[in-house]
């Protein structure tokens, strides 16, 4: 064992093949603007945000300053019986940009509380309200919605449910998935085939009956599963449905949230409005772990309106709101209205969806798909092998000067939303040079 990879052995790493890993480091030590650079010196597009959520970029001084400054004044304030002015001000900010009936926020620390915390106000508001019989809840095959017990419960992805099977929560159903490659494939935008899969959900209603369902939980664009665009109409069609059967609706925005399809929500873009929001990632840019879960009108004003001064929700977290976190909010969200990164990312979909699928025709691409800044070019697998091309793919980007996300044989983009031409550029004509030698 070489002196690298021993100094390594402490750090188990999330998803990650750790002993792959450690045998050939994929290492980066500074970040500016679109780049990383590695230990050795070598700059690396970023082409992810990070991990989804660098949406201004990397070390914007705007942001580092609003936290070093907060840092300074108050490194930590307490959310039970206590408050940090901050924190209101914040929230009114960030209903602001919410859908109309959505006016009230709890804060969290990452997109996996916020989605527990999310089906936890929905089982607490069914109960609040006299239907204490709605415990059943639905995601949906293929969905994503972080790594809590509730999370991987709803959420739809095979191997992050299999080591905890015994261990789920009970009474979930699961949507079918929405990825009909056989008519969909090479898709500009929202596939037309598809919007009858939203009628699964009246089946599920109809074997266990309305009167026990909760929620149901759907990412607005399946991120992690592979940039999964909804066909026209699906959003809206579980509205309705949801509506109909008296159900609340809930968006996990954790990555569409926040500019990545070119407004505030992916609910404001589909012109669908759920009954709760969950975010993270974009919320602070990356810099600092945060989450938020919005909830409409209604909801809150069920939990507020019993008589007394007790507790309403018996739940929160040490670090909600926590001050830092809140200077860094505070100071990305002024980023993203100063600079217009929304706009941006609405203006600059075009050029990065020409750019994606010029690479139709490519060695081994069975698809391509893109919303706004979210896009995905998905390989056929090696036969015997998923996921090694993919992994091959991994290395020999980033040996390039590019980093990319994989999933499976999926190739997923998510830009920083101040990407210029230049940069899609040389992403996809990187991409396009190791496709031909894969």
């Amino acid at each position: 064992m070489s002196d690298q990879t021993r100094s390594m052995e402490s750090f188990w790493m999330p998803f990650t093949g750790n002993r792959a890993f450690k045998k050939n480091p994929r290492l980066v030590e500074r970040a500016e603007g679109m780049f990383y650079t590695t230990p050795d010196g070598r700059e690396v597009l970023d082409m992810v945000a990070g991990l989804w959520c660098c949406n201004a970029g990397h070390g914007h001084p705007r942001i580092i300053r609003a936290i070093q400054e907060q840092a300074a004044e108050m490194d930590y304030a307490p959310h039970f019986n206590f408050g940090h002015p901050a924190a209101y001000e914040l929230a009114e900010t960030l209903t602001g940009l919410t859908p109309d009936s959505i006016n009230h926020v709890f804060y969290t620390n990452s997109g996996s509380e916020s989605v527990d915390t999310a089906l936890k106000i929905a089982l607490a508001y069914q109960k609040e309200r006299g239907q204490a019989a709605r415990t059943r809840l639905v995601g949906r095959e293929r969905g994503y919605h972080g790594v809590g017990f509730g999370g991987i419960s709803v959420g739809g992805i095979q191997n992050n449910r299999m080591q905890f099977s015994n261990s789920l929560i009970p009474g979930v159903d699961h949507l079918p998935h929405t990825h009909l490659l056989d008519q969909n494939a090479f898709t500009r935008g929202t596939p037309e085939h598809g919007i009858e899969l939203a009628d699964q959900l009246e089946n599920i209603l109809d074997l266990h009956h309305p009167s026990t369902v909760a929620a149901v939980i759907v990412e607005p664009v399946a991120g992690s599963a592979g940039v999964l665009i909804p066909p026209k109409g699906y959003l809206k069609r579980l509205r309705e449905i949801c509506d109909r059967h008296d159900i609340l609706l809930i968006f996990d925005e954790v990555i569409t949230g926040f500019g990545r399809l070119g407004d505030n929500f992916a609910s404001q873009v589909f012109e669908v409005s759920p009954d709760i929001i969950t975010t993270a990632k974009g919320l602070t840019s990356g810099t600092v772990p945060m989450g938020a879960v919005f909830v409409s009108d209604k909801i809150y004003a069920e939990f507020m309106s019993k008589p007394g001064g007790s507790i309403e929700l018996f739940h929160g977290y040490t670090y909600s709101a926590h001050p830092l976190a809140v200077a860094a909010c505070k100071a990305t969200q002024q980023v993203y209205a100063d600079e217009g990164l929304f706009q941006r990312a609405a203006e600059m979909a075009g050029v990065f969806e020409d750019a994606l699928h010029s690479l139709k025709g490519e060695p081994h691409v069975i698809d391509i798909r893109n919303y706004g800044l979210m896009g995905a070019v998905e390989m056929q697998p090696i036969e015997g092998q998923p996921g090694a091309r993919g992994m091959d793919l991994l290395q020999k980007t980033f040996d390039a000067g590019l980093m990319v996300r994989i999933t499976g044989d999926t190739i997923a983009f998510s830009p920083p939303l101040i990407m210029e031409e230049s940069h899609i550029h040389q992403a996809v004509e990187t991409l396009r040079s190791i496709l031909k030698i894969l």
